[in-house]
This record gives C-alpha cells, sequence and structure tokens, in this order.
C-alpha cells in the first residue's frame, strides 16, 4: 500500500497550481518536488507499480516538467537520478518563465528499504570519509551533468538533491565549478559530518569551542603545508567562492545544522579581528587533514566557500520531520535566509 506522502494529490504543493520562477518560495518547492520525483520513481519500481498504479509522475507533471531520463546505479539498478525538461504551454508562458530553469538534474538520498538500503548506507558512509568522488554512481553522475550541460549549456540547467543526493550534487556543482561552470544548485538537508556543536545551548561554549577547533584546524593546515597564502599556486577553495549553491537546513537535523555555525562562525572571527585564522580554517577539516597525514589526501565534501543558506525554523515534532524533504514546499515556512560570499 502507498505512503500518503508518495501520493502528489494528498502531500504536494497543490498550492502552486502557477509557478511565479522571480519567488524564492516557488523555486525551492518546486526543486523539492522534483527531487521527490525521484524518490517515488524508486519506489515504483521496487513496489512493480506500472500504469495508473505508479505515482511518480504527478511531481514533475504538476510543474510541466518531462522525464527525460532516469539514471541507475550499477551496483543494485536503482533510480538515483532523474533528468526533467521544462516544456510549459504557451498558455503558462509570462515574464517570470525566463527565471525558469530548462533542464533540472535531481537526486534522491537513502531509501531505508531492503531493495536500495544496502548501496545508499554504503555511499553514506563514502561521504564520512570523503570518498563519494569515487564510487561509481558519482561517476554515472558527472558524466550525465557533463553531458547536458554540453548540450544545452551552463545558464539553462539546476542541480537539486536531498540528504544523500545533496551530496551527489554538492560534489557535482563543485567539480564543475572547478571548471569555471557554475551551476545553480538547490541542496536539501545535506550532510555535515562533524561533532555536533550547534546543538549546544549555551552560546559562549558553543563560540568557544568553535575559536579552539579553528585554530587547531589552522594550526595543522599550516603545518601540513596546506595553505596557499605565501605559494604562486590558485587556493582552488577561493576559486570555488563565485559558486553559491542555496542550502537548506533546519535546525532539528543534526546531519546538516552544523553547516548554520560553519558559515556564521566566519563572520564572528572577522568581527573578533582574526578572520585570516578562520579562513585557512574553514577550507580544512579535522579529519580530512589525518586522512592526509596517513597518506590518504582528500578534500571534505562539506566545505564550500560561500552559500545562500536557507534555515527553516519553523518547529518540527522529530528529527524525521526536520530532516524530511517535504517540509521544504509548506507554504507556511518560517525561514530566514542570508548570503555568504567568501572572500
Amino acid at each position: 500500500m502507498a505512503s500518503e506522502r508518495e501520493d502528489f494529490s494528498l502531500s504536494g504543493p497543490l498550492h502552486l497550481a502557477i509557478v511565479d520562477w522571480t519567488n524564492a518560495h516557488h523555486r525551492r518547492s518546486v526543486a523539492a518536488s522534483l527531487v521527490q520525483g525521484v524518490y517515488i520513481l524508486e519506489r515504483d519500481r521496487q513496489l512493480k507499480r506500472q500504469g495508473p498504479q505508479a505515482l511518480a509522475s504527478p511531481w514533475w507533471e504538476f510543474f510541466h516538467f518531462q522525464l527525460l531520463r532516469h539514471l541507475v546505479d550499477d551496483v543494485d539498478s536503482s533510480i538515483f537520478a532523474a533528468i526533467y525538461e521544462f516544456r510549459p504551454p504557451k498558455s503558462h508562458y509570462h515574464s517570470s518563465v525566463d527565471e525558469s530553469p530548462h533542464y533540472v538534474i535531481a537526486f534522491r538520498g537513502t531509501i531505508t528499504k531492503p531493495e536500495s538500503v544496502s548501496r545508499d548506507l554504503e555511499l553514506d558512509l563514502h561521504i564520512l570519509r570523503n570518498g563519494l568522488h569515487e564510487t561509481s554512481r558519482f561517476e554515472i553522475a558527472i558524466q550525465a551533468v557533463r553531458n547536458v550541460v554540453a548540450t544545452v549549456g551552463e545558464s539553462n540547467v539546476w542541480l537539486a538533491g536531498h540528504s544523500l543526493g545533496a551530496a551527489m550534487a554538492l560534489l557535482a556543482g563543485k567539480t564543475m565549478a572547478k571548471t569555471g561552470i557554475f551551476l545553480q544548485a538547490f541542496l536539501f538537508n545535506s550532510p555535515f559530518f562533524s561533532a555536533p556543536i550547534e546543538r549546544i545551548k549555551d552560546e559562549r561554549v558553543k563560540h568557544g569551542l568553535r575559536i579552539a577547533s579553528s585554530v587547531i584546524t589552522a594550526g595543522l593546515a599550516f603545518a601540513t603545508k596546506k595553505s596557499y597564502q605565501n605559494s604562486q599556486s590558485v587556493d582552488p577553495f577561493a576559486a570555488l567562492s563565485a559558486w553559491i549553491p542555496f542550502l537548506f537546513v533546519n535546525p532539528g537535523d543534526h546531519l546538516c545544522s552544523e553547516y548554520i555555525g560553519y558559515l556564521e562562525h566566519r563572520k564572528k572571527m572577522d568581527d573578533f579581528g582574526i578572520g585570516a585564522i578562520e579562513r585557512l580554517a574553514t577550507r580544512n577539516s579535522l579529519g580530512g587533514l589525518l586522512m592526509g597525514a596517513m597518506g590518504r589526501d582528500s578534500e571534505p565534501l562539506h566545505l564550500i566557500p560561500s552559500a545562500n543558506l536557507i534555515v527553516n525554523v519553523t518547529p518540527c515534532q522529530d528529527f524525521k520531520e526536520a530532516h524530511g524533504i517535504h517540509q521544504w514546499w509548506r507554504p507556511d515556512l518560517d525561514i530566514k535566509s542570508k548570503l555568504y560570499n567568501y572572500k
């Protein structure tokens, strides 16, 4: 039996009968719905729902997208992403359509069902060890992104993903940005694995721990020559600063909430006059530095120079709700937005 949350007519953003592409809420809601469409594509496959029983298509057809193709994992044959094309009817053409994407590549997150959970959890562990870029699923994903961009141009393509899928979209966006191609990206509940400092209620303790962590990380980075300040080399972290993804997090979601402190801490360090320490610390992680010291040099996926941070401060009942994709198309969201631009 299908879950109510899989049925667009019961849980989708039906209030968006007409999309204003200049409206941030509308853009966020559509991007999240397209990601949900990938989740349901895979559930349709697992449950062998076909024809009238299939539930996936309303998640994109309601917004006048067509499914061009889906991406399949070569290990478990699960559907992990979809490529959509926007084809609005002439009756829906208006000035805001110029702000719409022509194509969206969307990635789902982990599905805790027997048919896919083993492979998804394996990839979650690759994120933890900074190895997602080495997986065959990412190779399939980045090749698809490159092919679409080569065909239609970067200004016509959006990336979107949730949880594990947000990590995939983030890595794809960073990879393309390193070549000078900046794709608009909507990253919902993207994982940030670190000590849960953001959950500490005492602001002084929280800030003290972040300062200590920054000093230690910057010191290790300097000692291991992970500094570009006195080098002829181009700082790859600074080179990414022109790419500004939309990063959607919930304070109640401990898997992604560290982004809040990670980005805000830079400003506080600048205010204290020790921004140079934080600029070195912010492009490194203790885990990455330790792995590098052991001969396994890797770039932490979650470290990004710039972002439009959107925080959902609407009260949530539990972690499942705080981490879920459904929250991002609610019309009554209480959100706080802030632009962080690395300099």
